[in-house]
């Protein structure tokens, strides 16, 4: 019986074909604004994970005020200096403290200047070696920076998957940065790190020289003799930053954060973007719903003596609520599935795109099986909800009315 009430419904929506897809656009309009900003929320999240995954959890970040977007630490006014590393070097629970440079440096090959970011590698075997097991750093071509390599520079792995100079850069080659020389000594494989993927790494006083800078860091890393002791050694870095500058408590002019911190923020603000997408595309459903409403209405008027009919040879209220139902259903139904669809594919077309402009996975494409079934579910039950009470008024025709109707 159910399976024949499916089949009436069906062919019902099928003889009105521009009505039914009319009635759907404002399902599946909300649907794939749902699914695809939801999917690309996920990836993006994934991909920001992946960022903070290459910092150990025995790690602290300590910069200064930023002052807009860019490299962490950049846009400092005032930077961090020699005095803080000293500082932070002597708090309890600090093992190492590393000064971190990030700038923007000009880069010249094949006759092309363009302007890539350029980060540090200090000259301690203990300290960059530390540093490469934490990133995961490992070399595709040449080797990896270390002591005594003055004049050699190290490239992420978007320096060979790009064409932006016209020629292939390899590991023997020389490029210029700022107008001096250096040989590339070694290019890294890809990693989940986008920024280190783009960077151009060289010998702390390589930096400093090419750079012109004295006594100013971007960031210090701290690692910690303790991991399960994050949270207490940050805070016995923001006292000792505070009595160093004549701070009060809640007036820092500096950060200190774990990569845990990073995450959790990340994921707040991801999950508040979340939260207004969905409601503005829930203000879509509600539209699509009114219309599956208005249909249905419009569907009993139209087929009031069918009703009739149907009635006069034994349909029972039920049998005909159950078709209305169904109908209604059906329109979400369909709809919700030409949304999840449409969303998957938007979703892929920018998260596809986005990862071939930057060169690196800065977006994966992250759909969770959950979200298409709740989609398609949560559509049919709109179906089913908007239709109701026009299936009721349906169910509850009398014979000889409906028959008699014009």
């Amino acid at each position: 019986m159910l399976v024949d009430f499916f089949r009436i419904g069906l062919n019902n929506l099928k003889r009105r074909k521009l009505r039914s897809w009319l009635t759907m656009i404002g399902i599946f309009i909300g649907i794939a604004a749902v699914v695809s900003l939801i999917s690309l929320g996920s990836g993006l999240r994934t991909a920001i994970t992946g960022q903070f995954a290459s910092l150990s959890t025995d790690t602290l970040t300590v910069q200064n005020a930023e002052t807009g977007f860019g490299p962490p630490g950049s846009t400092a006014i005032e930077k961090l200096d020699e005095h803080d590393l000293k500082l932070i070097s002597s708090v309890r629970g600090v093992k190492l403290a590393i000064p971190k440079q990030i700038k923007t440096a000009r880069m010249e090959f094949n006759k092309i200047v363009l302007f890539k970011t350029i980060t540090n590698i200090p000259e301690d075997p203990v300290v960059y070696e530390w540093i490469y097991e934490s990133m995961g750093a490992e070399a595709d071509e040449g080797r990896l920076l270390g002591r005594g390599d003055k004049g050699k520079i190290m490239l992420g792995s978007d320096f060979v998957r790009t064409d932006d100079f016209k020629k292939t850069l390899t590991a023997g080659k020389k490029v210029k940065i700022e107008g001096e020389e250096f040989e590339i000594i070694g290019i890294l494989e890809s990693s989940s790190n986008f920024l280190m993927n783009g960077a151009i790494m060289m010998l702390d006083e390589d930096l400093k020289e090419v750079m012109e800078i004295e006594d100013e860091m971007d960031m210090i890393v701290a690692q910690l003799e303790d991991a399960n002791m994050a949270e207490e050694t940050a805070e016995r870095i923001k006292k000792a930053l505070r009595n160093d500058r004549g701070l009060k408590e809640g007036e820092e002019d500096f950060s200190v954060e774990t990569p845990l911190q990073a995450i959790q923020t990340v994921n707040t603000i991801l999950i508040s973007i979340n939260i207004v997408v969905v409601g503005i595309a829930i203000i879509s459903l509600v539209v699509g719903g009114i219309g599956i409403a208005n249909t249905m209405y419009t569907s009993v008027i139209e087929r009031t003596k069918e009703i009739g009919t149907m009635k006069a040879v034994g349909a029972k209220n039920s049998d005909v609520l159950s078709i209305f139902l169904i109908e209604s259903g059906l329109l979400g139904l369909v709809g919700g599935i030409i949304g999840v669809l449409i969303g998957l594919g938007i979703s892929y077309s920018v998260s596809y795109s986005a990862n071939i402009a930057f060169g690196s996975e800065i977006i994966s494409f992250n759909c969770p099986f959950y979200l298409i079934i709740f989609a398609v579910s949560f559509s049919f039950s709109l179906g089913i909800l908007f239709g109701l009470i026009p299936s009721i008024q349906a169910s509850k025709l009398k014979p000889a009315e409906a028959l008699r109707a014009k």
